[in-house]
């Protein structure tokens, strides 16, 4: 690998106040024991990159700025420890973005995932929308030889559809994702494999309703344009669906989930609310006999490995999820295009 130099170029979040900033100068993180240096080919952006460019409550109350944003990353290990063994310097390689402690109760019983000392990469340290990133050697995946960066970098954030999906079993049942962002579009194409019998998926965006017929939904709907749980009624003979997948956090969908989720359900929420919501626990839930997970990141290793296994097999096809590259220092462009609705993944480049 080449030199690497003092100072590299970085999206910050610079101060506790909307929007982010592109610094020329920032400071290329030290390597400590265990720890990995790598050179970023890609990032992608996310919904929760969003909340912390929004400034919203939720960012309000977990930011610490400044720093480096972008959690979704893949790239080049440019530097080891020297007490790391699995991976070397040149190999290609995925970021989990949860560093954990590995002694707490959650950590010690097998729930990492639920670690109570969680430091996300790009929102409790330093992230991946740079050119480089320091990051335990614990959490980078190795990827297959020659994995195109356009899947590479959708593998972290593919692990939370993997995860929703398969906290249940959706095999021969009517599946609801709704929100078709770029990870409920993913749940999409998860679900199918996983053996769903019909998937509905909602969206008040008709470009994201296009991509998620595309990505393998067999009936969608614009809430803006018809009642959703009136017409899954009428397509399900009345009973309304079996598995409820909620990716959008927003208010009005979580809602319709609930009110389209038939007696006995099981529900799997992802998304992230912008702040407390309004809920009919006794309808939605008590009444309906219903089980709901709450889903938080991938379970570490276990998704990983069924993410792998997804690729690898070509049973999920993802090559039309990134529909636009951007400059990293275009990342204002990049962010306004995400949040009209008009784009599935975009990926952010060095």
């Amino acid at each position: 690998m080449s030199t690497i130099p003092l100072t590299m170029k970085a999206v910050v979040k610079a101060e506790r106040a909307p929007g982010l900033v592109y610094v020329k100068d920032y400071p290329t993180p030290q390597i400590s024991a265990g720890e990995v240096l790598v050179k970023v080919q890609a990032g992608s952006i996310c919904g929760t990159d969003l909340h912390i460019y929004k400034w919203d409550e939720w960012a309000q109350r977990r930011l610490k700025p400044p720093f480096i944003v972008g959690h979704e990353i893949t790239g080049i290990v440019a530097q080891t420890a020297s007490d790391v063994r699995h991976v070397r310097v040149g190999d290609q390689v995925s970021l989990e973005s949860h560093v954990i402690c590995n002694t707490c109760f959650f950590c010690r019983t097998g729930r990492g995932h639920m670690c109570e000392n969680t430091k996300i990469i790009g929102v409790d340290r330093d992230g991946g929308f740079a050119e480089y990133i320091a990051i335990p050697a614990q959490n980078v995946w190795k990827n297959a030889a020659g994995m195109p960066l356009r899947i590479a970098v959708l593998e972290e954030n593919l692990g939370n559809a993997v995860h929703t999906v398969m906290a249940q079993n959706c095999a021969a049942k009517n599946v609801l994702v709704t929100g078709c962002g770029p990870v409920g579009l993913m749940a999409i194409s998860v679900a199918k494999a996983a053996g769903a019998r019909a998937i509905f998926a909602t969206d008040v965006s008709p470009f994201r309703l296009a991509m998620a017929r595309s990505m393998g939904a067999d009936h969608v709907i614009n809430p803006h344009e018809q009642d959703p749980v009136a017409a899954i009624r009428a397509l399900t003979d009345g009973a309304g669906v079996d598995v409820l997948l909620e990716m959008s956090g927003a208010p009005s969908a979580i809602d319709e989930g609930f009110a389209a989720l038939r007696e006995g359900g099981e529900a799997a929420l992802l998304g992230l609310a912008p702040g407390p919501v309004t809920f009919d626990l006794n309808a939605h839930v008590v009444f309906k006999g219903a089980t709901v997970r709450g889903i938080v990141g991938r379970k570490l290793w276990e998704t990983w490995y069924q993410t792998d296994a997804l690729l690898q097999s070509k049973s999920i096809d993802l090559k039309e999820l990134v529909t636009h590259e951007f400059a990293m220092e275009d990342f204002e462009k990049a962010y306004h295009t995400f949040m009209s609705g008009e784009s599935g993944k975009i990926m952010l480049i060095p």
